[in-house]
């Protein structure tokens, strides 16, 4: 208990930056990802279980890696609202270094092979995510990597970013987007996300219609399924498998979505606080499976988080695609369109429902893919 009166202490004290719980720029941030979702809820699930405090403080704190966004960005970022809402950036990295060597060669750099910006509403009682597809050009901003100067670039695709510039440059990239200060990072990479969904026993979805990609090694029949690590993986990732789908970004974005939506309500519905050991088990997975920003980076910030979160459910959260046109020279990128993009953001930024008139003629949420998976 003396853990957490300090950890409300020191979340008061916090005034700027990416802070520690709670108002606007309190909420740790976690619960929402596009595989990130899930992993606060299930680490603070076994403290708020009071799992062996002890032992389970130092363990679970000892899995987490944190990346210093603050002291990276500087003073140069978007106005710092404390209205009580929250934003976070939630990625998931495409590296193939290491064990996702799998997956494909290691190329020297990952990428946000899923990049999702999540409001949490004032009141902490629903939230928007906002996907944007990997392939979207934008103005990429001068970065800082390693102590050396990535000068930016015009239309260059949004997951170079991370790929140059780390954390760091994609928070920065995403802020000269949409003028929103991120609150916090929070990014996941595929062994860590196989292992997740592994040590939950797995996911159960439904499938209306047969899913095959041997690029991501999937094959579904339709019917029901409980998708283990790898083939919730093959799942989130697929583009070509999926009859009716249009190949690209956008439909694989619509599967993930749906997949995020049927793992919350699965966390929700097992009842992980009647079994402690697995409890445990699936809170050590998850803090080892993620990197944050380091205000995020301890057991007391993830459980403010989910104090101040667990009330919001699937059917609390509006998932969209960032409004995106094909772009005419290249039919494999997408170009944000200026004023439908504005009204998400001015939407967000003003703590409102996103309208919409924004989405509805975006290429966005026109992958094809909406209807196969439940």
């Amino acid at each position: 208990m003396a853990d957490d009166s300090r950890a409300a202490n020191t979340a008061k004290s916090r005034s700027r930056g990416i802070r520690a719980t709670g108002r606007r720029r309190k909420g740790p941030t976690r619960r929402r990802r596009a595989l990130t979702i899930t992993v606060c809820a299930l680490v603070s699930c076994v403290l708020l279980g009071g799992a062996g405090l002890g032992y389970v403080y130092f363990k679970l704190n000892g899995n987490l890696k944190g990346v210093d966004i603050n002291a990276a960005l500087g003073k140069d970022r978007p106005k710092d609202n404390d209205d009580g809402s929250m934003d976070i950036l939630v990625m998931g990295s495409d590296s193939r270094a290491g064990k996702n060597g799998e997956y494909g060669t290691d190329e020297g750099g990952a990428r946000s092979d899923t990049a999702m910006i999540v409001h949490i509403f004032k009141g902490h009682k629903k939230a928007s995510v906002v996907s944007v597809p990997r392939d979207t050009l934008v103005q990429r901003p001068d970065c800082t990597k390693d102590g050396k100067n990535v000068p930016g670039q015009r239309k260059a695709m949004f997951n170079t970013a991370f790929e140059v510039g780390g954390p760091a440059c994609a928070v920065k990239t995403v802020e000269a987007m949409s003028g929103i200060r991120m609150d916090h990072f929070v990014e996941v990479d595929f062994n860590g996300f196989k292992k997740l969904i592994d040590a939950l026993g797995g996911v159960d979805i439904t499938t209306t219609k047969p899913i095959h990609d041997n690029k991501s090694h999937l094959n579904l029949e339709p019917g029901k399924h409980t998708l283990n690590g790898e083939d919730a993986l093959g799942l989130v990732r697929t583009r070509h498998g999926v009859p009716g789908g249009d190949g690209s970004d956008l439909g694989r974005i619509q599967l993930q979505q749906t997949f995020i939506k049927a793992l919350m309500k699965q966390v929700k519905s097992i009842g992980l606080l009647s079994n402690p050991t697995k409890l445990y088990g699936i809170a050590d997975t998850a803090t080892k499976a993620i990197t944050t920003d380091s205000d995020l980076n301890s057991v007391n910030a993830l459980m403010g988080l989910a104090k101040e979160m667990g009330g919001i459910g699937a059917d609390q959260i509006d998932m969209v695609t960032l409004p995106v046109t094909y772009d005419p020279k290249n039919p494999s990128r997408v170009l944000p369109l200026e004023k439908q993009s504005g009204q998400v953001w001015d939407a967000l930024r003003q703590d409102r429902d996103i309208p919409k008139e924004a989405i509805k003629d975006s290429a966005g949420d026109k992958g094809g893919t909406d209807s196969y998976v439940k």
